[in-house]
């Protein structure tokens, strides 16, 4: 499909419908507090992978209710002092993977924190490790539903919770510098950078790639492509429940996340993207709160957005911070 969603000057003056909860912050603060009623627990363990230019430490961690969550901490095989530090997210149905598939961001001498998402990693790459040990109510298969039926049962809240610990598992290593902490990641990796860049006051930085899990009332009646596409299947059979799903939804949409950005952003969307549709990714740009904030627009591509040209866009873009 073509061009399909708004013209790039609407886009920009776009702001989306979805209604912020008045409990929003009260809920997330509760999230968060009870988190850390656990101890983080993070574990480093090293890996030989036969890896030369880097050290790999196998990360373990407690997340939403203390369950174990995994994750790779990969440094420059010479580090010595601690170093800015890079914390990823990834997208929809991947896991860590394998380490030799993250070289770059310590390639370019800083440390890369790579979060394992629980449930997740089988629907391509590596493959990962972590499992959600949290039942739910009937879900369409996929994770947007899981949990829909309430905001404190909703899949999200543990991985958002999740992500927010794996900042701090990757803050407690004596080789990273809390100081210069970036999050990043891309489609889903980005709405989870989305979510913890309000959810942490200090990063220097966040950069989501074509995010998704942004402006949910227009993505789920805009495209019929998953995953956006398991709410509409799910409220099909669930007649009638469609504004107890939005409501459930909002805890959790990046534009609300986006209105506490306190960081500088580079964001990127793709005008032909429907999986992500660009108006969802500008609804959440458009509200980032720190004026500091810049997107990349991929005029003719889909959901792979500016694949590796956005990334050397954000080594050129991050040199400025961390």
């Amino acid at each position: 499909m073509a061009l399909f969603d708004l013209p790039l000057d609407e886009l920009h003056a776009y702001r989306s419908t979805s209604a912020e909860p008045e409990d929003f912050d009260a809920f997330w603060s509760k999230t968060l507090s009870e988190a850390r009623e656990h101890d983080l627990d993070a574990r480093f363990e090293p890996v030989d992978t036969g890896l030369s230019t880097v050290r790999v430490y196998d990360v373990t961690f407690a997340g939403f209710g203390g369950h174990p969550v995994k994750g790779w901490l990969i440094l420059p095989a010479a580090a010595a002092e601690p170093l800015p530090l890079v914390v990823e997210f990834v997208g929809y149905g991947g896991g860590r993977g394998l380490p030799h598939e993250h070289l770059l961001w310590a390639s370019t001498g800083r440390a890369h924190f790579v979060m394992d998402t629980r449930g997740q990693g089988s629907a391509w790459g590596g493959g990962g490790g972590t499992p959600d040990p949290v039942g739910g109510t009937p879900a369409y298969p996929g994770f947007m539903t899981r949990g829909l039926d309430a905001p404190e049962n909703y899949y999200y809240r543990r991985v958002f919770t999740d992500a927010v610990r794996a900042v701090e598992a990757a803050r407690s290593h004596p080789l990273t510098d809390p100081s210069r902490t970036v999050a990043l990641g891309g489609s889903q990796g980005g709405g989870i950078t989305i979510a913890v860049g309000g959810l942490v006051p200090d990063l220097v930085a966040v950069a989501p790639d074509v995010p998704f899990l942004c402006d949910f009332p227009r993505a789920v009646t805009l495209t019929d492509r998953h995953p956006y596409r398991e709410i509409g299947l799910y409220l099909k059979t669930h007649r009638g429940r469609t504004g107890d799903a939005l409501r459930t939804l909002s805890y959790f949409d990046g534009v609300h996340f986006a209105a506490r950005g306190r960081a500088p952003a580079l964001f990127s969307a793709a005008l032909e993207d429907q999986t992500c549709p660009p108006s969802t990714v500008f609804a959440a740009f458009n509200a980032w709160s720190h004026e500091d904030r810049t997107i990349e627009v991929y005029d003719f591509n889909d959901h792979e957005g500016g694949g590796p040209y956005q990334e050397a866009a954000k080594v050129r873009w991050l040199s400025r911070y961390a």
